[in-house]
């Protein structure tokens, strides 16, 4: 009777024991070829898509080289697009099967004739010294040019990615079953502990003549999980080739491609579309904005929302009961919900927390930083205002919601408390200073949290993501990881990336423009100079940090030092009021009113002015215009995070003439390396930069105007958009694998 209860209670759980260990190595061998076919699978689905991308993006540059029988561009292009690693080759097959402009890397044994041919894209794989090559066909050109456009991927990454996943999964459940035999082995243990004790209180009942008649029954059982790993292929972010040509329809297309009916909303202080009563009648008015040219496409290619501030004085009545509005007008794609701010809120919102407090903080113009309670209360509300907004308008658990600029700190973090599983991105269009400057103020703490609720924050340079970075350790309990440039706070992980932003390409304000050469005839018409007089000119708002009172110095000197530039030379600048409820601001005004009169006393007469200055708003059209005619723009910022004047002067100079003098202090010094880049705080050395552009020949003009066109139209805003969207695409990948682990622990 004992040795039969020995029997069963010992025996029969070490046999289920070792059934599961059975039963885990079996499952072992049969996920793996599985595991490896899902993957192959996945890899080569990822492959073709980013094939298809590729030449989508490619397609249209391509075809006017093909059609201009350009081959060294031909070359240039397929040599961009070959230094993505995972790009074996590029090449072209011609009608005749033979193969044209291929990269370096082509394999000699590739032939045209392999290629499978239709009217449309096709793809296979063939093995070149070993090694798995997938070969993606496409079509390209007219019936009379059709080639076919070959772009090969190693999938060696694939193998080698195949075998660390089944490796990976043969571990793990290799680890199951020693931890199922250690739990063996303790359980065993535990049971004849017992049975010992059982079986001495037997002898002592059969030693007393009383045997139990009962037998105990007890049951052991053990229920190991078993954790199934899913391993996905990302992208990388800069994966696409610099030649893209990126554009709206690009941008539309990578959304489609690596955000598949994912939710968008956008968080702005300005709309994208303003309704203002004028004479009775109701006007839309939409703000030249480079940030509304990148994040249009991305929200009308998914109807996603975008909250903003209403502040149009017809916007209230244009709305409907939930505040919101369809837009475009004509051809309504998204929702604009407008936020309301009464006068007090933007008082101590707008004009005093942001923009007397952050602003010059950020932008370290010495002008002093002004932080009142009273308008951290109002910063609050307005925050949790628009996050409240973003909470109601989404429709799922995981939206993309970007969130834009300074005005905006808090909602990252108060969005991810009632959206935890949101893609945030948010981007800070300003600079972000040291870590000693942002002590200022009073607020760091609740700022740099807010901010760490995002799940990407964007700044225009890498010096400011080290800034934030140096500026975080110092005054917030987190973990960075400077390597992968994240940030981990309250469980949460923060990329911090630069996104250099831009312009769009081509200008939307280019089009329709009158030649250069009528431009400079009707601008210098229109001012009063003479026809063959220099022309500089600054255009940008009425602000302290852009150096406008340094500019117009170095005209002084310049004409002090030279005065034979007398009569010959003239800057205009031309400033646009703003924030003119601000004392720092009114007091700019009169103070640039009265150096300009003071130089045009020294160094003009009655026929002659040597600065202008003209305190207006100008529509993008007349600001194009304005150069297109100059022969010098002067940007000198005194801080900038990058400067979109001295982009747009750059885009409006197709006739490749024209001299950019321009700041080091702004971030679009760091791209422009042919503009002349100053020092703005020294008179000097910025009237020396006015006297070399003024003089530099055409053909000087011309190689540099070239080099820095190149660079704009290469890296615009739709590229600036496109690689947040791909950092987020991953990010989400990312996010999906750890819930799948999870789920399955």
């Amino acid at each position: 009777m004992v040795r039969l209860r020995v029997h069963k209670q010992i025996v029969r759980p070490v046999k289920y024991v070792g059934l599961w260990l059975i039963l885990i190595f079996a499952l072992a061998l049969a996920i793996s070829p599985l595991s490896k076919r899902l993957i192959e699978q996945w890899s080569r689905s990822d492959v073709e898509s980013r094939s298809r991308l590729v030449y989508n993006a490619i397609q249209n540059a391509l075809v006017r080289a093909m059609s201009d029988v350009e081959a060294l561009r031909i070359s240039s292009i397929f040599e961009n697009v070959a230094a993505d690693e995972r790009i074996l080759a590029v090449g072209l097959c011609d009608r005749d099967s033979r193969l044209l402009n291929p990269t370096k890397l082509m394999p000699a044994t590739f032939s045209c004739g392999k290629v499978a041919r239709s009217d449309g894209e096709s793809f296979s794989t063939i093995v070149d010294d070993g090694r798995r090559v997938l070969v993606g066909a496409f079509p390209i050109g007219d019936k009379a040019q059709r080639a076919h456009l070959i772009i090969l991927h190693d999938l060696s990454f694939v193998d080698a990615r195949s075998g660390q996943a089944q490796a990976f999964l043969i571990a793990t459940l290799g680890a199951a079953g020693t931890a199922i035999a250690g739990a063996a082995a303790i359980f065993v243990i535990v049971v004849l502990r017992d049975w010992m004790r059982s079986l001495r209180r037997a002898i002592d009942e059969m030693r007393s003549g009383s045997i139990p008649t009962g037998s105990p029954s007890g049951w052991y059982a053990i229920h190991p999980e078993i954790k199934k790993l899913i391993g996905e292929l990302e992208g990388g972010r800069d994966a696409i080739s610099p030649q893209v040509d990126w554009s709206p329809t690009t941008l539309q297309k990578l959304l489609h491609e690596i955000l598949p009916g994912a939710e968008v909303l956008i968080v702005s202080n300005r709309e994208p579309y303003i309704h203002n009563k004028e004479g009775g009648q109701i006007a839309i008015q939409t703000p030249a904005s480079g940030l509304v040219s990148a994040l249009e496409p991305v929200i009308r290619a998914c109807g996603g929302t975008w909250i903003a501030h209403g502040s149009g004085t017809a916007d209230r009545e244009t709305a409907n009961r939930e505040d919101k509005i369809d837009v475009p007008p004509g051809a309504p794609s998204y929702a604009l919900r407008r936020i309301w701010i009464s006068d007090e809120e933007q008082d101590g919102y707008y004009y005093g927390l942001a923009n007397e407090g952050l602003w010059p903080l950020c932008h370290i113009a010495f002008v002093r930083p002004q932080f009142r309670q009273s308008d951290w209360e109002q910063y609050r509300k307005i925050n949790r205002r628009f996050a409240d907004a973003v909470i109601h308008e989404a429709k799922t658990e995981d939206p993309v919601v970007l969130v834009q600029d300074y005005h905006f700190a808090l909602v990252p973090r108060m969005i991810r408390q009632s959206l935890p599983r949101a893609t945030i991105i948010t981007f800070w269009h300003i600079p972000w200073p040291n870590a000693e400057t942002f002590s200022i103020c009073p607020w760091k703490e609740e700022i740099i949290d807010g901010l760490l609720g995002s799940t990407i924050l964007g700044l225009h340079t890498q010096f400011h993501c080290n800034n934030f970075f140096e500026t975080v350790d110092r005054f917030v309990e987190s973990r960075i990881d400077r390597e992968h440039a994240t940030v981990t706070s309250k469980g949460h992980e923060t990329m911090v990336r630069a996104y250099p932003i831009s312009i769009e390409w081509p200008p939307a304000a280019l089009a329709g423009q009158p030649p250069v050469e009528r431009c400079r005839t009707e601008v210098r018409q229109a001012i009063g100079i003479a026809p063959t007089a220099k022309l500089a000119v600054g255009i940008e708002r009425l602000d302290y940090t852009k150096g406008i009172l340094d500019r117009i110095k170095a005209v002084d000197d310049l004409l002090t030092r030279d005065p034979s530039w007398k009569g010959r030379f003239t800057f205009l600048q031309v400033a646009a009021p703003s924030r003119g409820k601000l004392a720092s601001y009114s007091s700019l005004r009169e103070e640039a009113l009265a150096l300009a009169r003071d130089i045009n006393s020294r160094h003009g007469d009655a026929a002659y002015q040597p600065v202008r200055l003209v305190i207006q708003h100008h529509e993008s059209a007349e600001v194009f215009k304005l150069f297109r005619a100059a022969d010098v723009c002067i940007v000198s910022s005194l801080h900038d995070g990058m400067n979109l004047v001295a982009k747009e002067f750059v885009a409006s100079r197709d006739d490749e003439r024209g001299v950019l003098v321009l700041s080091s202090f702004t971030g679009a010094a760091r791209e422009l390396a042919e503009a002349l880049i100053v020092n703005p705080y020294n008179t000097q050395e910025m009237s020396s930069a006015l006297a070399a552009a003024l003089r530099m020949p055409p053909n000087e003009q011309q190689e540099r105007m070239r080099l820095m066109r190149q660079q704009v139209r290469e890296w615009n805003v739709y590229r600036w958009a496109g690689r947040m969207l791909i950092d987020a695409a991953a990010s989400r990948q990312r996010q999906r694998i750890l819930a799948i682990a999870s789920a399955a622990g």
